[in-house]
């Protein structure tokens, strides 16, 4: 029986990983130890980022690379062998494990959660731990694999020493789909959240069933030739020359493996090109972002999928789109894997957001009697809202308006972070273009592609799409679009989303919050921003939608409005977009678009003012969105830690460390940079919290210091002492109480002149515990100034 003094590592080094060895795992290619696998949500307080707490599994075992087939949850010998199951089934579940372990030594408790009926968990002896034949052997049982099911199923993932391995949701899909299509499953639905890696995980699909010879010829479809370009530079290009991209009037059968724009399948002179190929010649078509039609009847893809309907079909989206029109679950079923923005959030693989929702003054106008717009026609007697601007009614003011605020947020946040602002249309995302490139003029100066239009009407736009998206290219740094980069662009270092469009699409809202969701630390991208001046981030509020933002900013207070529950009709398609003529509105197919009244089109005199600011903040009790003032939440927040002013003065002064209480409270929500800017005075963390939970008038950090220079309270220090504490006081006055509270921060100037932080304590002040003992003298002063 183990020592109950062994800690978690010990009980792991000497009982654990000699029983699994003993076994016959190989400790090389089968035991991996403490596997961490997320990334630790990111945690975005004012201009702090910090990574949350990382979930990591003590042992998982792997029958292969591909294949992980067993977890095991550690525990010090001071617990029960079962103790740790729950923590061990909650990691399982995420990994899609089927057999999990609890152990503290002693022996195992195993679980089964492959098994419907008998006995799910029961207890064995240090020395009866499975063996890898044996698991397998259990797991073909219960799944009911057959000799051509388990070739594919124990397929290798493509790997090479630069590649990385799939990160534990990409797993999770890639061996649920490739067992699923093994079996015969013929439609097959993938959901996983923009910035996850859709094609990365169709790659490893395809690589997996064409080297087990499960699938021969395949057919990757995308809609954007932008996307298609991407698929083919980055993980496509291992398939060497069995891939190929279909652009040519003929196409060449003598190919694996084909990436198609589906547009150009089916438009052009060679219409229904797909036909070219025999209806049997694919054996595997994978749909990327198939919510853009896949699923329609009357759809182009539609009639590509039936043509070709001898072969298996995947789908992959982002945003499932469930319709009277377009089904992705009636065409492909119910998703065999689904990866949320929420999942990808918590576990530290998509970025945050916070949102400024902004209301302006004349958001509802009524024309004066009599005004007159830029065509000399009267501007008729009605009350014209949002929904209208740019669509109905052009109001350049607004336009104005918008790009002051979207110039404002960038000088003080980042002049060179990048930005997309969807506008309504073409000529909406014009105007921007000319309205951002006034407010920007100095960087304008600099470079004449500080701001560009990418539209699908524009030549010399969308040429810039490459530079845009490419972390390492400055320029551009804004782009206006309508609809072009809505999807299907990887837009890794977007900080900042404009949202100056209406939109009651749950699937297109999805698309376009996904534009941001990328991390790249390289580069400096955690979170992003969303402005949003059309009231769109409602949408967050829907059940559809499931990540919750880090904070949302309101210019107007209003309560958000209902949510639609009827889905807008498709977005046009890059090829669509690039099709219409702009005065005549002729659409793809040749046919008229119903002729559109004439814009009221007003140039000026109208003012277009933000109003009030309201924050969105999570409640920490309920953990769910809530609007209020940022210090009526502050104060709910700490009254439910600290009752009464008493509590919260008994937990400082008992603190040596007082950024322990600041990042508790951080923890919950309260961002103290804000707070300070809404109560808009120089006040030290203490007197913010006193002032603003508990009523009392607050000192600033200068007034506190002056009552401590004047009372002379530290007069009996001479010297260098009294020089040191003269310092350390000039950095509360700057920084605050925690830039003085611990001994670390001896390490910067001016103390560097006095030596060494363990110098300045120890031939100065005497030891530790004399220089902390000051220190808490002067937090003493400090806070019973009054």
């Amino acid at each position: 029986m183990p020592d109950k003094n062994l800690s978690e590592r010990d009980i792991c080094t000497k009982y654990i990983t000699p029983a699994v060895v003993g076994a016959g795992w190989n400790v090389q290619t089968q035991i991996r130890e403490e596997v961490t696998f997320t990334a630790g949500r990111i945690n975005v307080y004012g201009k702090t980022i910090t990574r949350g707490e990382k979930k990591r599994a003590d042992y998982i075992l792997y029958y292969k690379n591909n294949f992980p087939i067993a977890l095991i949850e550690a525990k010090d010998a001071s617990h029960s062998v079962g103790d740790g199951m729950q923590q061990a089934l909650s990691y399982a579940e995420s990994l899609d494990i089927p057999f999990v372990y609890s152990s503290n030594g002693e022996g195992f408790l195993e679980h089964d959660r492959l098994t419907a009926s008998g006995q799910k968990e029961h207890e064995l002896p240090i020395s009866a731990f499975p063996s890898p034949a044996d698991l397998y052997q259990r797991y073909k049982e219960q799944k009911g694999l057959v000799p051509e099911v388990e070739e594919a199923v124990l397929q290798d993932y493509y790997e090479n020493p630069s590649a990385h391995p799939p990160r534990y949701f990409q797993q999770v899909a890639i061996n649920r789909t490739v067992e699923a299509v093994a079996r015969g499953q013929n439609r097959i639905l993938l959901v996983m959240a923009t910035g996850t890696g859709k094609t990365y995980t169709a790659f490893q699909i395809i690589w997996r069933l064409w080297k087990a010879r499960k699938k021969k010829r395949i057919l990757f479809l995308v809609d954007r030739t932008a996307l298609a370009d991407q698929t083919l530079s980055g993980e496509f290009r291992h398939f060497g020359e069995a891939v190929t991209k279909i652009d040519d009037p003929k196409v060449n059968p003598a190919y694996e493996i084909y990436v198609a724009l589906y547009q150009g399948l089916m438009g052009g002179e060679e219409a229904e090109k797909f036909k070219q190929f025999s209806a049997d010649f694919f054996d595997l078509v994978i749909v990327d972002e198939c919510h853009r039609g896949a699923a329609r009847e009357d759809a182009l893809w539609r009639s590509v999928l039936e043509y070709y309907k001898s072969a298996t079909h995947i789908g992959l989206t982002a945003t499932p789109k469930v319709a009277d029109d377009a089904d992705n679950f009636e065409y492909f079923g119910a998703p065999i894997y689904t990866y949320s923005l929420k999942q990808g959030i918590d576990d530290g693989y998509l970025a945050p957001y916070k949102v400024i929702r902004y209301r302006f003054n004349n958001d509802e106008w009524r024309p004066p009697q009599g005004f007159i717009d830029m065509h000399g026609q009267e501007v008729p007697d009605e009350i014209y809202t949002e929904s209208m601007f740019d669509r109905s009614i052009i109001i350049e003011d607004r336009n104005r308006a918008v790009a002051k605020c979207v110039s404002d947020f960038m000088r003080e946040t980042d002049i060179y972070q990048k930005v997309i602002v969807f506008c309504v249309d073409i000529a909406h995302a014009e105007r921007m273009r000319r309205f951002l490139v006034n407010e920007f003029a100095d960087e304008i100066k600099k470079n004449a592609k500080y701001v560009v239009k990418i539209t699908g009407d524009d030549f010399y736009g969308k040429l810039e799409i490459e530079n845009f998206i490419n972390p390492e290219s400055k320029y551009p740094v804004i782009a206006t679009t309508s609809k072009l980069l809505s999807t299907g662009v990887d837009t890794q270092t977007v900080k900042l989303i404009v949202l100056d469009a209406p939109m009651n699409s749950m699937t297109e809202f999805k698309q376009v919050i996904g534009r941001g969701t990328r991390i790249n630390e390289q580069f400096g991208k955690y979170y992003f921003t969303i402005m949003d001046f059309r009231n769109v981030t409602r949408l967050f509020a829907d059940a559809d939608f499931d990540g919750d933002p880090v904070e949302s900013y309101e210019k107007d207070g209003a309560e958000p409005l209902a949510i639609k529950e009827k889905i807008e009709q498709e977005t046009r398609s890059e090829a669509e977009l690039q099709k219409i003529n702009p005065q005549e509105e002729i659409l793809i197919d040749g046919t008229e678009a119903a002729p559109k009244p004439k814009k009221i089109h007003i140039k000026d005199g109208v003012t277009f003012d933000p109003i009030q600011k309201l924050i969105q903040y999570i409640d920490p009790k309920t953990g769910k969105l809530i609007t209020a003032s940022l210090q009526d939440f502050s104060k709910q927040t700490i009254q439910g830690v600290y009752a009464s002013l008493e509590d919260f003065l008994n937990r400082w002064n008992a603190t040596e460390r007082k950024d322990a209480i600041i990042s508790e409270l951080a923890d919950m929500g309260i961002v103290f940079d804000e707070l300070q800017k809404e109560v808009g005075k120089d006040l030290d963390v203490f007197d913010l919290v006193l002032h603003v939970a508990y009523g009392k008038k607050p000192l600033t950090r200068s007034e506190r210091l002056k009552k401590v220079r004047a009372s002379d309270y530290f007069a009996k220090y001479e010297g260098r002492a009294r020089e040191i504490i003269d310092h350390l006081l000039d950095k509360y006055a700057a920084s605050g109480i925690t830039a003085i509270d611990d001994i670390g921060d001896l390490q910067v100037s001016p103390f560097t002149a006095y030596g060494t932080p363990f110098e300045i304590v120890e031939e100065i002040f005497g030891g530790r515990e004399k220089y902390l003992q000051v220190v808490r003298h002067i937090e003493t002063v400090l806070y019973t100034a009054q």
